[in-house]
């Protein structure tokens, strides 16, 4: 398997950006691996960061959805978001479901609202690997979500400059 091929991490200012962080609790101890790794990344930058729990991975694009449109409403958007879970294949066809279509909500909320958001929702075949994926001193999975919204954030700041 080939290792991840990280760039050159950017440091641009990010601080005061409000990140709205959602983690599946499916798996806690595979969520609290993920957890740590994103909360490094975006304590580090300086954002402020809201935290929301659901019990897994399809409860996070919904979650992320009304989260935004609260937030809109009170005139206190999101500059970014970071989604957090894990899905384990099983015996049956569940996990296709939950990994594509998790996916697939994260995906459209970014596009049709606009908003960055760092998929950390990891989609394995055994615990072992998500295990591995979610350690911060091996793949980090987590800290790669949150520092892709990061990125995303830095990314809308330099566009609405031009």
């Amino acid at each position: 398997m080939a290792g991840p091929r990280r760039g050159k991490r950017e440091t641009s200012d990010i601080k005061g950006a409000r990140i709205l962080l959602v983690e599946a609790r499916y798996y806690d101890d595979i969520a609290d691996l993920l957890l740590a790794g994103a909360m490094k990344e975006l304590r580090g930058a300086g954002a402020a960061v809201e935290q929301i729990s659901v019990p897994g991975s399809l409860e996070i694009p919904i979650a992320i959805a009304l989260a935004l449109e609260v937030a809109a409403k009170k005139r206190r958007p999101y500059d970014g978001a970071v989604a957090l879970g894990c899905v384990i294949r099983g015996d049956t066809i569940h996990f296709e479901i939950v990994s594509n279509e998790s996916a697939r909500g994260l995906m459209d909320l970014a596009i049709t609202r606009n908003v960055p958001i760092g998929n950390g929702i990891i989609t394995v075949n055994t615990e072992a690997q998500a295990l591995a994926r979610a350690r911060m001193e091996e793949q980090d999975k987590g800290g790669d979500a949150a520092r892709a919204t990061l990125a995303l954030v830095r990314l809308k700041r330099r566009l609405r400059k031009r």
